[in-house]
């Protein structure tokens, strides 16, 4: 992504080490750079068609026009996670204001399955919580499928805590 396609915000490298050295996972320490789409470029709609398909089997990747929506709209961040140049994760952090305050929820994290466990997750989520309470929030609600056992340890050990609410969908 060219420096014209992210908003200004801080860029913390985060290093980590790798799990399991026998995994098709790339070499480490790695170096992990967290940026703010701010367009749908080329190289973030091939991420989206190579990511997507790894976060959910029911929808398809998104066009470069709905990219294109998300990374200029007002109320989201689009966050994206770089090893080595390489788009390896993203994480979308919506913020909205209610009549009780500024909500801040995170949605649809991603990252590439030859990167996960080494701390890419961690630092999406990082860097999303700081940039939640830098707009006001006090409190980033976010839901994750039963299934996905290491997210669901990862957002534990960041601190998040479970709700005792219901979760309703309304389909069209």
């Amino acid at each position: 992504m060219e420096a014209a396609a992210e908003r200004e915000i801080t860029r913390p490298t985060y290093r980590f080490a790798q799990v399991n050295p026998t995994s098709r996972r790339y070499s480490c320490p790695m170096a992990v750079e967290i940026t703010e789409a701010a367009e749908a470029t080329v190289e973030l709609v091939e991420a989206f068609q190579r990511l997507t398909p790894q976060l959910s089997s029911s929808n398809p990747p998104p066009s470069a026009e709905a990219l294109q929506a998300v990374a200029a709209a007002e109320a989201t961040r689009l966050l994206v996670a770089r090893s080595e140049g390489q788009i390896v994760g993203s994480l979308t952090l919506v913020l909205v204001r209610i009549p009780t305050g500024l909500r801040a929820i995170i949605e649809d994290v991603v990252v590439d399955e030859r990167f996960r466990g080494q701390g890419v997750g961690r630092a999406l989520n990082e860097h999303a919580l700081q940039v939640a309470r830098a707009a006001g929030a006090v409190t980033v609600d976010l839901t994750s499928r039963p299934s996905r056992e290491a997210a669901n340890r990862l957002y534990l050990r960041l601190g998040f805590k479970p709700r005792n609410t219901n979760v309703y969908r309304y389909e069209f």
